[in-house]
């Protein structure tokens, strides 16, 4: 599991991406990296292990760039190292990625045979090279991305940066979540709400094999067919001590210990106390007052 961000910007963007960065480093936290766009051009910076060298690194040379992507790891294919950290990036785009590409050996062999280099072990430089490659036959980012997609074969969520679109980052979903954000001239994408909480309360959530293409003024969203579709806007209400490890050594300790709590706060949704009653959302295909035991599985 692995944690992606994006953010169509109006100023310097790395500083908000860090923080999205920091909310997702539960989902992984073998490397981090950014990309930007400056003057047009791609600029990437990248660490092994926590985000803290990451942001070592851009205290020592910083991002300016009002557009970009970002990553927090947690390695599937390829070493924690970083050069297998995210994002990859080819002279067109550069991209991150949450999830698996199951089918990534076939398609690298294809795109080897045809002259792509690869640098990375990972799965995901495969998705930077495919779509590279299709915009070298004369596709735009958006028909390439399109048309890459249906070759892949697995579970991922997808940021996509284009060198020299500075108002244009694209996002896709399949078998893993993804979030749009809006705010105010700006856009953002997130593995999921928390990672956005600084930034808006307003969100949508992509369904199954939808993709999106985000600018400062919004983001248009398309099904997996290609056809535009209207997904609903909601307001969230995140709390930031949710995503804080707090006393805790590490984020396993702390989901472990909050078990509890999680637990009373699902099920506080439903009680209402004045009434004295449970008010569930649909009628259920069992009678509660009838079960003995009750066994909780994730």
């Amino acid at each position: 599991m692995c944690g992606i961000v994006g953010i169509v910007g109006r100023n310097a963007v790395a500083g908000q991406v860090v923080d999205a960065l920091r909310r997702l480093e539960y989902r992984g936290y073998d490397s981090a990296g950014i990309a930007t766009l400056e003057a047009g051009r791609l600029e990437r910076r990248r660490a092994e292990g926590k985000l803290s060298n990451l942001q070592l690194k851009l205290l020592q040379n910083p991002l300016a760039g009002a557009i970009g992507i970002g990553h927090t790891r947690w390695a599937t294919h390829g070493r924690p190292n970083e050069t297998n950290a995210h994002p990859h990036a080819t002279e067109r785009l550069a991209v991150v990625h949450n999830g698996i590409i199951e089918n990534f050996r076939e398609l690298k062999a294809e795109l080897a045979a045809q002259g792509c280099a690869f640098e990375t072990e990972t799965d995901t430089e495969v998705v930077a090279q495919l779509v590279s490659h299709l915009m070298r036959t004369g596709l735009g980012p958006v028909a390439a991305v399109e048309a890459a997609l249906p070759r892949l074969r697995g579970a991922f969520a997808l940021a996509f940066l284009f060198a020299g679109q500075e108002d244009f980052l694209i996002g896709a979903r399949h078998g893993a979540p993804l979030a749009v954000g809006f705010g105010d001239g700006e856009t953002y994408l997130g593995s999921d709400a928390l990672a956005l909480a600084p930034f808006t309360d307003e969100i949508t959530y992509l369904d199954e094999g939808d993709w999106t293409i985000l600018t400062r003024d919004g983001a248009e969203i398309r099904d997996g067919a290609g056809h535009v579709v209207a997904r609903p806007r909601q307001k969230i209400a995140t709390q930031a001590f949710l995503v804080d490890k707090g006393n805790y050594r590490h984020f396993m300790a702390k989901e472990i210990h909050e078990q509890p709590e999680v637990v009373g706060r699902t099920f506080a949704h439903y009680v209402d106390l004045a009434a004295g009653r449970v008010a569930l959302p649909e009628a259920l295909p069992f009678d509660f007052a009838t079960l003995t035991r009750i066994s909780i599985t994730a």
